[in-house]
């Protein structure tokens, strides 16, 4: 049976990749999980689109992976902000240099005409429409067509980064018809229904939302370095370096934007033992998310690791535990606090994670150190820990486990421990724990839910203990969302967490004018966090990645898609 598997991959193998282009000596080949079903920059959903994406446009400010810091792209420098009253205002420059394909040059209408898109009803523009919420108008600069202000509602630590994270749109392509150009941002700041049957939106809509804007490659033209020359849906896209990018004219200051490569080519494929077939029989230059058995393995193949650089950079996803705290049996935070104690961590990464993650006290990564708490000690297994707290809170010890007298009531201490159905490292480390509790005396149930059903229950507070992993980033810590008490009923808050002192800790964070408050505030957070016991982070994953040899200046980070792939310059 197992020579069958091995045929069928070999022959969706070779299916793959017959009668694509002759492959060049300068071109990156790189695999994709899933054909794309969108490249529009607004209404893309997943990450391989965005990957492509980001080689076709750009957006006002950058993340460069060689250190992970935020800096200009189509701007010439980081916005210059003033606060008035309840006002916050992001000045920019565009660069002089920047344009769009046609040559013409990228003005602050396109980044005014960006916003409508973004703001405006009846577009496909859902899952940026709440990023950009808090930007209420665009003022452009009368002298000046490549200098705009952002006129944004309070203000935020994030606000920086969000104010320059979406792609900009040549209006000359997406509105050839001028359909937005009666409309202010403005007018998209406040209610939406009166334009809901507006003609000219409801024409632009039409367009906007059809395929055309999804797939069309004389469309789908930005700013960026690459423009997409072939697209063979289900097996590849190709795209091709622009000649005379205006980005290779702006000096060695400005390493954030490169198109090195003369073509990228993005193979599709779905299947994992396929993917690193092809790796292995060097069809793919690069590929990430690596199995942790696969990549040990591949460790081991001289042949292989002649050819090929192995990575494994510290991600910004990390795995917690959250308990819920409304729950009468774990109110008391000293059962919470025993539940911690019976997590196995080091087993946890040792089984689930093959030791690619690295223990974490809380949701800062552990590498950001001027703001990670390590004077904390991460929870480990400690069995008579965890029954002398149970006793303090009140639970009785008897032989078929442990009892406590909750509204009246004889209830004994058991959970039920649910994460998403086909998450094989949680999987694994919920049996540890079931394991581990059931030495306390604890009965766990263990239960692997459909991913909708799980984030239904975690949203309407239908759970007792879950799984969860979250993706963060080194440039915004503003945990407010996650652990304010004013998120517990609705919102993200899912595990009941908070308290007066944090709460005051949030919202303070949000005024934070210097590094070292910054640190200081986010430090006790994370000290408060680790004493509630109901949001209990685990470990920060390390992601698995191989590059071909032939290629140098790869900015291998920790931000996905963990490397720069238009930065390879190939090795001479």
């Amino acid at each position: 049976m197992r020579k069958l598997h091995v045929l069928v991959y070999s022959l969706l193998f070779s299916l793959t990749f017959c009668s694509q282009p002759k492959r060049l000596p300068e071109e990156v080949r790189v695999r994709l999980t899933e054909d794309p079903e969108t490249l529009n920059p607004v209404s893309y959903t997943s990450a391989g689109s965005l990957q492509v994406i980001n080689l076709l446009f750009q957006s006002l400010l950058t993340v460069d992976l060689a250190d992970d810091k935020l800096k200009p792209a189509l701007v010439e420098s980081m916005p210059v902000v003033e606060r008035h009253d309840s006002l916050t205002y992001f000045t920019y420059s565009l660069r002089k240099e920047a344009q769009w394909t046609n040559g013409s040059p990228v003005t602050a209408e396109d980044v005014a005409f960006t916003l409508k898109v973004l703001k405006a009803p009846l577009l496909n523009n859902e899952r940026m429409k709440p990023q950009v919420e808090f930007i209420r108008d665009i003022v452009l600069d009368k002298t000046d067509n490549k200098k705009f202000t952002l006129v944004c509602d309070g203000f935020s630590p994030e606000m920086e980064l969000l104010t320059g994270d979406f792609f900009i749109l040549p209006a000359y392509l997406f509105d050839p018809e001028h359909s937005l150009q009666s409309f202010k941002v403005s007018d998209f700041s406040g209610d939406l229904t009166p334009y809901e049957s507006n003609e000219n939106l409801t024409r632009f809509a039409a367009r906007f939302n059809s395929a055309a804007y999804a797939r069309n490659k004389e469309v789908l033209q930005g700013s960026g370095g690459y423009v997409l020359q072939t697209w063979e849906s289900g097996r590849y896209l190709t795209l091709m370096r622009k000649e005379n990018w205006w980005g290779n004219n702006l000096g060695s200051d400005t390493h954030s934007l490169t198109a090195n490569p003369l073509q990228i080519s993005f193979q599709v494929i779905p299947d994992n033992t396929t993917a690193l077939l092809a790796l292995k029989n060097r069809q793919l230059d690069v590929l990430e998310n690596i199995p942790a058995a696969e990549f040990n393995k591949l460790k081991t193949d001289s042949a292989f690791t002649k050819d090929y650089a192995l990575y494994t950079p510290d991600s910004y996803e990390f795995a917690y535990i959250g308990l819920n705290s409304r729950h009468p049996k774990l109110s008391d935070k000293r059962t919470r606090q025993a539940i911690a104690y019976l997590l196995d961590i080091n087993s946890f990464i040792k089984v689930s994670q093959q030791s690619y993650a690295t223990p974490t006290v809380g949701p800062v990564p552990p590498a950001i150190k001027p703001y990670y708490n390590g004077s904390l000690k991460p929870y480990t297994y400690n069995l008579q820990k965890a029954t002398e707290l149970l006793k303090a809170a009140g639970w009785d010890r008897k032989a078929n486990g442990w009892f406590k007298l909750i509204n009246g009531e004889q209830q004994q201490l058991t959970l039920e421990l649910s994460y998403k159905a086909g998450n094989t490292a949680f999987e694994n480390a919920a049996l540890i724990f079931q394991q581990g509790a059931a030495k306390a005396g604890i009965p766990v149930t263990v239960q692997a839910q459909e991913g909708s059903l799980f984030s239904q229950n975690a949203k309407a507070r239908e759970f007792s203990m879950f799984f969860r992993s979250l993706s963060g980033n080194p440039f915004v810590f503003n945990f407010k969302p996650l652990f304010h008490s004013s998120f517990a009923t609705e919102g993200p808050n899912y595990t009941g967490f908070g308290t007066p002192e944090s709460d005051k800790i949030l919202d303070d964070y949000t005024h934070a004018g210097s590094e070292a408050e910054k640190a200081r505030l986010l430090k006790r957070l994370q000290e408060i966090l680790h004493s509630e016991a109901a949001f209990i982070a685990l470990y920060y994953q390390k992601d698995r990645l191989a590059v071909h040899r032939r290629f140098s200046n790869l900015k291998i980070s920790g931000l996905s898609p963990n490397y720069d792939v238009s930065a390879f310059t190939l090795k001479q």
